[in-house]
């Protein structure tokens, strides 16, 4: 068992993305980077990484695969394997230029049927992300634009694409996943302003705040347990990377299991 040769010292095989700022990089620069790397060192271990694009068929080719056993950052009860405590929870955040003065909270405010929204997509269609769902039950599309996700990989940072659309004025207001716009509006030249979507669930099928924790492959219950116990025990040491990080962190992160 994978589980078993991790409890006895053996490198934590973990998959992750190669240039997904500001969760992982090939470099070691995301905050999942160091949160995998601190629970390493409290099990008494060391981290492989095998680096692999986060795109379609992620858990197909890496976990289920076996040439990984943990994934780091997965939304918490995610399908095709099975997720450790949470780490902490976050949401999906309005971005406006400070000077604008917009403060906008609510898929309701009515300055969004006037202004130029960017939203995340993950494919070729713009209505995939919570926020473009929750847009388009409003009516609200005409004046949308699609930003990709992990955006183009032959640039440093591609996720930081929306982010600088809201900087130099190509739009409005973007509606971006939390831990990206904290990071990513910290280091623009002007300043940002970073609102938490309200309410964190709009209607009953489209949340716009989640938990976030590792995942391993079904059945891996030794590691699951281990990855849960160590992951107690730093929650602290966690808090303080995801601070460092800008990462917009919501209420009662640690009390899911």
């Amino acid at each position: 068992m994978i589980g078993a040769a991790a409890a006895n010292g053996a490198a934590l095989r973990v998959c992750a993305d190669p240039n997904n700022l500001p969760f992982s990089d090939q470099a070691g620069r995301g905050f999942e980077n160091k949160i995998v790397e601190l629970i390493a060192k409290d099990l008494g271990s060391t981290v492989d990484y095998t680096w692999w694009a986060q795109r379609r068929g992620y858990v197909r080719n890496t976990l289920k695969a076996d040439i990984c056993d943990i994934w780091s950052g997965v939304v918490s009860g995610a399908e095709m394997m099975t997720s450790t405590r949470s780490y902490y929870r976050s949401s999906y955040v309005f971005v406006t230029r400070a000077d604008r003065g917009l403060h906008i909270a609510s898929f309701d405010d009515p300055q969004l049927r006037k202004l130029a929204i960017g939203v995340q997509m993950v494919g070729s269609d713009a209505m995939n992300t919570p926020p473009a769902h929750a847009l388009a039950r409003r009516g609200v599309v005409q004046n949308v634009r699609g930003y990709m996700l992990y955006g183009d990989y032959r640039q440093p940072h591609p996720a930081s694409a929306i982010i600088d659309a809201v900087e130099n004025g190509d739009v409005d207001v973007a509606v971006v996943w939390g831990p990206t716009a904290g990071y990513f509006a910290a280091q623009a030249s002007a300043p940002l302003t970073i609102e938490p979507v309200q309410p964190w669930r709009d209607g009953t099928e489209l949340p716009m705040a989640f938990y976030i924790s590792m995942a391993v492959r079904r059945g891996d219950n030794a590691l699951l347990q281990r990855l849960n116990d160590s992951l107690e025990r730093n929650h602290t040491a966690i808090s303080a990377i995801l601070a460092e990080y800008h990462v917009p962190v919501l209420p009662d992160a640690f009390a899911q299991r």
